[in-house]
């Protein structure tokens, strides 16, 4: 499958909650719900999935809260990346401003 950035995604992949990275990594996106008869439990899932070189990949289940605070950096750094400017605040010399 060719690879294609996330502003120019398939419209499969759109409707399928992932997206693959200019690197060949898939990104899925989820809801989970469990039901446990007390009390159900529902999270956002997201899984980073083996790059190119068959490392594996990583997964998260976050609450709607956390989701919503990883979306809301995730906007912050993007626009921060399409300025091209850092983000602003102390940062140590030698280390990635991440």
């Amino acid at each position: 499958m060719a690879t294609t950035g996330p502003d120019r995604l398939p419209t499969s992949e759109r409707e399928d909650g992932s997206l693959v990275t200019t690197c060949g990594r898939r990104i899925a996106v989820r809801c989970l719900r469990l039901a446990p008869a007390d009390r159900p439990i529902s999270r956002v899932t997201l899984r980073v999935g083996r790059d190119q070189g068959g490392e594996p990949g990583v997964w998260a289940a976050l609450t709607p809260g956390e989701a919503r605070d990883l979306a809301r950096l995730l906007l912050a750094q993007a626009g921060l990346a399409e300025r091209g400017t850092k983000p602003a605040g102390p940062s140590r010399k030698g280390s990635p401003a991440f």
